[in-house]
């Protein structure tokens, strides 16, 4: 049996509240991604997050047309498709060209939400990580947001919206903005709660999406702090749950959406166990009161970073 996850409503549109990420470090192969993909849709998935740079758009296509050819899905339109613009491509003039692509990767005609991955501007593919700050800089964010826009407007995208945005590049959005942005997807899990941001956002409207939700063990981005957390531990042999599964809960009942990632199938099906049952009072105090550490800086992409987090 199917289990599938609550929807939220997100720019007008549903959304399921979790979904399913396809950035993986190191990269996994195409065939990978793909026959993950067919397995999360007989699990119950219905929403998958890609990117242009992640390398999934691809197999996530090739996916989508299996599970309609084997009737695991009877319409495409039972799916909801996540990309993001990359840095490379953040010009106004480059946007509708970049959505282009990624539909045309995706074979599909539309995508239900289009992110602005990063507030960043490369003037290049990057040979190298950390990307040498010369070859970076701060998008113009109103010619771009006008350019998302446009891409809603001619129907490629039912709805637009940022990831990885300060509360200070928000604003500056929403002071032009003729479509505010549905969503914000930002690092988010017990161990960076995103307590201003969860404010900030629900108080003006925009959904807040948590990607990283398990502290993204495993790349140069993440650590394993999340499963060294003696709070958290605790807290799930109590309940008799996974601290993966904890951390979701958590995330849900914060009111936000969440992005995990696993091509496990049992793991698979652990991440969407997470509706039946809630943490208690003494439980999320517990888990409020856990030290806070941002992961996902810019110092692990960008060099010389901190002159550019100061505009961000």
């Amino acid at each position: 049996m199917q289990n599938k996850a609550p929807l939220v409503s997100v720019g007008g549109l549903t959304m399921p509240v979790i979904g399913m990420g396809t950035a993986s470090y190191p990269p996994a192969d195409a065939a990978t991604i793909k026959s993950a993909v067919v397995e999360a849709i007989g699990a119950g998935y219905r929403h998958f997050d890609t990117a242009f740079i992640y390398g999934s758009e691809q197999p996530l296509g090739e996916a989508i047309a299996e599970a309609l050819s084997i009737g695991l899905i009877q319409s495409r339109d039972e799916l909801f498709i996540t990309s993001k613009l990359w840095c490379t491509s953040a010009e106004q003039d480059l946007v509708i060209p970049a959505i282009k692509t990624s539909l045309e990767n995706l074979q599909l005609e539309y995508l239900d939400l289009y992110l602005i991955h990063w507030p960043l501007k490369f003037s290049k593919e990057p040979s190298r990580f950390p990307v040498p700050k010369e070859e970076v800089s701060v998008i113009d964010i109103e010619s771009v947001w006008s350019a998302m826009e446009e891409c809603q407007h001619l129907g490629l995208t039912k709805a637009i919206g940022v990831s990885n945005f300060s509360t200070k590049k928000l604003d500056q959005i929403l002071s032009f903005a003729k479509i505010p942005p549905a969503v914000n997807q930002v690092e988010m899990n017990p161990l960076w709660q995103q307590k201003e941001m969860k404010e900030y956002c629900k108080a003006k409207g925009i959904h807040v999406s948590a990607h990283s939700p398990l502290g993204s063990k495993g790349t140069v981005w993440g650590d394993n702090r999340i499963f060294e957390c003696a709070v958290l531990e605790k807290i799930a042999e109590a309940k008799g749950k996974t601290r993966a599964q904890i951390c979701l809960r958590w995330v849900y009942e914060q009111g936000a959406s969440v992005i995990t990632k696993s091509f496990n199938r049992e793991r698979m099906k652990e991440n969407l166990e997470i509706f039946d049952w809630s943490l208690s009072a003494q439980e999320l105090n517990q888990i409020g009161g856990i030290p806070q550490q941002k992961r996902s800086s810019l110092s692990v992409f960008i060099e010389q970073s901190s002159e550019l987090e100061a505009e961000l």
